[in-house]
């Protein structure tokens, strides 16, 4: 994505970023990332398990703020060479098709009494990380995941287009908006996580099975989208100027998954009870 795929009225362009924010926080190594802290602080610590999911995309959204008034401060000309975008663009088609199959895999493997977790691959190079019990420890989780090529990609892109509305006062909305639409789903998903782990052992192995698909089948479509739009120049030009309906299909389907996630948990428990002695 380049600063002319974007919108060109600020309206639109706020729109897309929320949306965008929104879609970042449905990334699979935020969800692995927020299931495992979660999971770790909910025996001793309920009310920051709680508070896991805001608390990771606050220290996301740092990141993200200092990049965009960073780029927008120093450079109001520069424009990344055509290279960086289709590197960043197979980049992610990779990573996107390797977590979709390794979380189908996790869940085909895992046994049908234990909840199926998330993998990410920052969640595996950070793995130790991932036992922060302290607020601003997990702040401090939710910014080391912020460094990497798509979040700070995208915090420079956000800087880049708002020049052009001028000065860093537009980078910063666009960043704030961002981290807001991050906010939403990184929040429901900490709370939705530490909901499950109090609810019974079946309702947690059911919604756990269905958001791991749901995510998997997601990052499998959006790797197909990526790599259809990247070999086929017809598609590409079309698929330009659709970003927010593209973000909102992804919200629309996670969210549709979460609710489905909800029933047949809800289902689980209500047999678990019918059957106990």
């Amino acid at each position: 994505m380049t600063p002319t795929d974007l919108p060109s009225d600020l309206l639109g362009l706020t729109l897309v970023v929320l949306m965008l924010g929104i879609k970042h926080g449905f990334d699979a190594d935020h969800l692995a990332a927020i299931d495992g802290l979660t999971r770790y602080n909910t025996p001793a610590r309920p009310r920051l398990a709680r508070l896991v999911g805001v608390l990771f995309s606050a220290g996301h959204g740092i990141v993200v703020v200092g990049v965009a008034l960073g780029v927008s401060l120093l450079t109001t000309a520069w424009q990344p060479p055509a290279w960086l975008d289709a590197f960043g663009a197979w980049l992610s088609i990779g990573i996107l098709t390797l977590l979709a199959l390794l979380n189908i895999a996790a869940v085909l493997r895992t046994p049908a009494h234990q909840r199926a977790h998330l993998a990410g691959w920052r969640s595996g190079v950070f793995g130790r990380l991932l036992h922060a019990h302290h607020p601003a420890a997990v702040v401090g989780v939710g910014s080391l995941f912020a460094l990497s090529f798509d979040t700070v990609g995208l915090a420079a892109l956000f800087a880049l287009t708002a020049t052009q509305f001028g000065g860093w006062q537009p980078a910063l909305l666009l960043a704030l908006l961002f981290i807001a639409g991050m906010l939403a789903t990184d929040g429901l998903n900490g709370w939705w996580i530490a909901r499950l782990i109090r609810r019974s052992d079946a309702a947690s192995r059911t919604a756990s099975r269905v958001m791991a698909l749901a995510v998997s089948g997601v990052s499998l479509l959006t790797a197909g989208l990526g790599v259809v739009t990247q070999t086929v120049p017809d598609i590409d030009a079309w698929a330009d100027g659709r970003s927010l309906w593209f973000g909102g299909a992804i919200v629309l389907v996670i969210f549709a998954s979460f609710v489905l996630g909800q029933r047949l948990a809800g289902g689980a428990a209500a047999r678990d009870l019918t059957s106990a002695p």
